[in-house]
């Protein structure tokens, strides 16, 4: 499998890139921007330190990208760092990231047992790859074997509900409240991705599809004026199932 998406910004950290990492959906096309996504430090004071006060260690950084939240979560607490492409984990390597692996957020029993972390982060809207409501809860039931019976999480996605979220290169409307689609690929130096089939999950089906699993949504918060499609969602470990 090509791994487009990972060697665009490994190149750019080092120097290497001459080419647009590009995001597309047929012929619908827009340059991914690299900079301000993946290499801007990571200020654990923003939003009043929202993201920093449900996270503690051990953790597990789920799609950790370019090490970004783990770079500074590692200097408090033990962090393991996970990305199912390679480029991007000589990436997080190359930047100083102590324990970044190749592994899959969707196939946790098979790396970790039981009970290994007391926190999670998943942060970048990899969630909605779960593809279904289904996938959805079937990963948070994972996700609660390989975390301790205090636990907690911290996740995200776009709202479906929120009009913005349609502007969305890839989005696919869907008559089921709270849910909608993204269907996309990245292109860089002549290869692409395969296609992302990503699941949008409002707020509440978040919730829905928590119930049974062991979790719970205790907040949600959402971006800025100009970002409030994209929302935050912080979980809690209740009894086990």
């Amino acid at each position: 499998m090509t791994d487009a998406f990972g060697r665009a910004i490994r190149d750019h950290h080092r120097g290497e890139r001459t080419e647009p990492l590009l995001h597309r959906d047929g012929s619908e096309t827009t340059e991914h921007p690299i900079d301000s996504y993946y290499f801007t430090e990571f200020d654990p004071d923003a939003d009043d330190g929202w993201l920093a006060s449900w996270v503690q260690g051990p953790l597990v950084d789920l799609g950790a990208g370019t090490g970004r939240h783990a770079l500074y979560f590692q200097q408090q607490f033990e962090t393991v760092a996970i990305e199912p492409s390679p480029a991007l984990v000589e990436t997080m390597r190359d930047r100083g990231v102590e324990d970044a692996r190749t592994g899959d957020m969707f196939d946790l029993r098979s790396q970790f047992e039981r009970d290994r972390f007391r926190s999670a982060l998943s942060n970048g809207t990899q969630l909605g790859l779960a593809g279904s409501m289904r996938g959805l809860s079937e990963f948070l039931g994972d996700l609660a074997y390989v975390t301790t019976p205090d636990a907690t999480a911290v996740l995200d996605s776009y709202d479906p509900t929120h009009p913005a979220t349609a502007e969305l290169i890839g989005y696919r409307h869907d008559p089921t409240p709270g849910l909608a689609h993204r269907v996309m690929f990245f292109q860089y130096d002549g290869a692409s991705t395969p296609i992302l089939q990503i699941r949008l999950f409002s707020p509440d089906r978040l919730r829905e599809a928590a119930v049974g699993t062991g979790w719970k949504v205790a907040e949600v918060v959402r971006g800025d004026a100009g970002d409030a499609y994209h929302y935050r969602a912080a979980l809690e470990r209740t009894a086990r199932e």
